[in-house]
């Protein structure tokens, strides 16, 4: 029974021994993940001082973002920028990748708690298959702990690719407010200033005859194509920022139309004023058919035209709503 003591303060020494040798980090050991991790961010700082979006290979990928230790957060945009890619919508995502960076790495907020970097497939495709990647462009953040969730890869077909889109991404993904500012576009101006220039030239030649501003027909031509323009989506667009078009990188295919009700592309807005239009010149053609004093073969002639294209452009449309809807019933001569 006297033994048991000794038993125990031995077995408790080597539990002790064990658990400072194997349990618990050198403090060495600690100073060398601290200098990692001082170097690492170093780094980062350096490139970003130089160019706010980072490139990079596999190399730097896996050693700055992939390996620990991290504190910080890394947006990275994966793309394929190269002229022979021809994939247009990762010129006009790097293009808002780009003022969003600048305007994170400008601000006075600015810390080195997030970092922006860009890897083109031509320079990392071991990236993309470690990833297994196969679209352009994607943004995925890689967060300062653990590995990214699903709600880390952002929805570039539902938001759109628009810098104040991906700010707000980041800002419930990392904490990070990001104000976007974008560089002076002295487009706009100068056409507005043409266009007045324009309105003023003519109202000049026509001072002594202003019968032309009382014009019904043009006031209601120009309200019919602010009206369509604002029902196809334009706006929408101003906002979110979608592609022109998505091109399959497998089969090449390209797609006008966006499968999905939540979100749209840019030359969809285009069909659907255009079908828009179409209809609107139909009804124009059979009320003009109803009220005009023209011979009876000119107005049968238009009231088959308006009936026409009333019904055609109708179906196209319809097609297309059913086309995002999925499971909507009714079709009209197209299906």
């Amino acid at each position: 029974m006297a033994a048991r003591p000794w038993v125990w303060c031995a077995s408790a020494t080597i539990a002790v021994a064990l658990l400072l040798i194997y349990g618990v980090p050198s403090a060495s050991a600690q100073r060398k993940k601290e200098m990692v991790l001082s170097e690492k961010v170093s780094q980062l700082m350096e490139w970003t001082n130089k160019r706010p979006v980072i490139r990079m290979n596999g190399d730097k990928f896996r050693r700055l973002v992939k390996a620990p230790p991290r504190n910080y957060s890394v947006i990275v945009m994966f793309t394929a920028l190269q002229l022979h890619r021809q994939c247009v919508v990762c010129k006009q995502a790097d293009e808002e990748f780009q003022i969003l960076a600048n305007s994170w790495r400008y601000s006075s907020a600015f810390t080195n708690r997030i970092f922006f970097a860009m890897v083109d497939f031509d320079e990392g495709s071991d990236v993309f298959q470690m990833l297994n990647m196969n679209s352009a462009p994607t943004f995925i953040n890689f967060p300062a702990k653990g590995k990214p969730k699903r709600g880390d890869t952002y929805e570039l077909q539902v938001r759109g690719f628009s810098a104040e889109q991906i700010a707000r991404w980041i800002a419930d993904r990392t904490d990070v407010t990001i104000r976007v500012i974008r560089p002076p576009n002295y487009a706009g101006p100068l056409m507005l200033g043409l266009l007045l220039a324009v309105i003023g030239g003519l109202v000049y030649l026509r001072r002594s005859n202003m019968e032309f501003l009382f014009n019904k027909t043009g006031w209601a031509f120009a309200a019919l194509c602010f009206v369509l323009a604002m029902t196809s989506g334009q706006m929408w667009n101003h906002i979110r920022g979608p592609p022109y078009a998505h091109k399959n990188p497998h089969t090449g295919h390209v797609n006008y139309i966006h499968g999905s009700s939540q979100a749209q592309f840019v030359a969809e807005t285009h069909i659907v004023l255009l079908f828009n239009g179409g209809v609107t010149l139909g009804m124009v053609l059979l009320c003009e058919a109803a009220t005009s004093d023209m011979d009876i073969g000119k107005r049968k002639i238009m009231c088959v035209a308006g009936i026409g294209l009333v019904v055609l452009f109708f179906s196209w449309l319809l097609s297309i709503f059913r086309s995002k809807y999925h499971g909507y019933p009714y079709s009209f001569l197209l299906v």
